[in-house]
């Protein structure tokens, strides 16, 4: 493969933001499955992630399409979905992800893929990455003018009242909102420069521990933790809100994280701590019930969940208990971090305190 632009590529982010912003953007649905550089040279095609790791042995059906309908040199970002008659299907997607090549082949049948473009980095031997959006978007139409399913380009508005539509409508069919995309924007990898209204708050935390419920051997709550800019895993709230069933299925699930999980962990000085500190994980007693266990048993912090929050407590941790929302196999810890996240104040306290 001799392309303009080689694997693996970090793809350009998104910060949350509380509504459709106003101006010189270019508005697109945001769409929930897995994010992917494809890398086309003739005939061979890699399928890059979020996280860099290749989807391409995974996706087949994916890979078939690119040879089929893309340019024989190029680098799309886009998304891999698996469509369904009631909308999106996340949970079918991640089940795309699996080690048995047999099952990768019978998947590819059974809950076939598509992939939907939404920029072009590179074609044929030119590097778009320092080129405005609004260039790339055209010549990205005029690439995929001729595509098929289970290609697709993605809709596109530069009308904020019809990207407002989209946001009120899309949820129910399985999309994750809308993505604003300044007009005028180079390809700028891994930062977080274009914004995404979501019908609720979310974020991607690692789950670094956890402790027992009061009634048993099953999980009581998951210990979640974001990193800040020096790497730092600073614990900001717990996810809590689970049947009883659900509880125990979380134990088994975590189990094998437990084993080893204090060496170099980023809270083992916690373990053992019994100051007041509103940051850490456990050891210290409530403020509201001092008789309340926080004990906490640690995990290894390499799994990904994905919780939806009200508030941010001073910036730094969750004012409420979060809500579980799902595993995300996809991203990685280190991807954790606080600058996914959007302080937005309640617009009476910023008038009031020019905030």
């Amino acid at each position: 493969m001799n392309l303009p632009v080689m694997p693996p590529v970090k793809p350009m982010l998104a910060k949350s933001v509380a509504a459709v912003p106003v101006g010189d953007y270019l508005y697109e649905p945001k769409w929930d499955g897995f994010r992917c550089i494809v890398f086309r040279d003739g005939d061979s095609v890699e399928l890059g992630s979020r996280n860099e790791r290749p989807l391409t042995r995974y996706f087949p059906d994916v890979v078939g399409a690119a040879l089929e309908q893309l340019p024989p040199r190029c680098v799309v970002d886009g998304e891999i979905v698996v469509p369904s008659a009631s909308g999106l299907d996340f949970e079918a997607l991640q089940q795309r992800v699996h080690p048995a090549e047999s099952r990768v082949r019978r998947l590819a049948a059974e809950t076939p893929a598509s992939y939907v473009a939404f920029d072009l980095l590179a074609l044929a031997d030119r590097d778009l990455r320092i080129a405005p959006l609004s260039e790339r978007r055209a010549l990205l139409e005029a690439a995929l003018s001729g595509a098929q399913p289970p290609v697709h380009l993605t809709p596109a508005t530069t009308d904020p009242a019809v990207a407002q539509d989209w946001f009120a409508r899309f949820e129910g069919a399985g999309l994750d909102g809308v993505m604003a995309k300044p007009l005028h924007l180079p390809y700028r990898e891994d930062q977080r420069v274009m914004a995404k209204v979501k019908p609720e708050r979310t974020a991607d935390c690692v789950v670094a521990g956890f402790r027992f419920h009061k009634s048993g051997p099953i999980v009581g709550s998951l210990l979640l933790g974001l990193h800040d800019d020096e790497g730092v895993l600073h614990h900001v709230g717990v996810v809590a809100a689970f049947s009883m069933a659900r509880r125990a299925e979380l134990l088994e699930e975590i189990t094998p994280l437990r084993e080893g999980a204090l060496d170099n962990h980023p809270w083992a000085s916690w373990a053992a701590a019994t100051s007041s500190d509103g940051r850490m994980p456990g050891g210290a007693p409530s403020r509201w019930n001092a008789k309340k266990d926080l004990s906490w048993e640690p995990l290894r912090p390499e799994r990904v969940v994905e919780v939806a929050y009200d508030q941010l407590e001073a910036g730094a941790r969750f004012r409420h208990v979060a809500q579980w929302r799902r595993w995300r196999p996809d991203k990685t810890p280190p991807e954790c971090r606080y600058d996914q996240l959007e302080v937005a104040p309640a617009a009476e306290l910023a008038d009031l305190f020019g905030l």
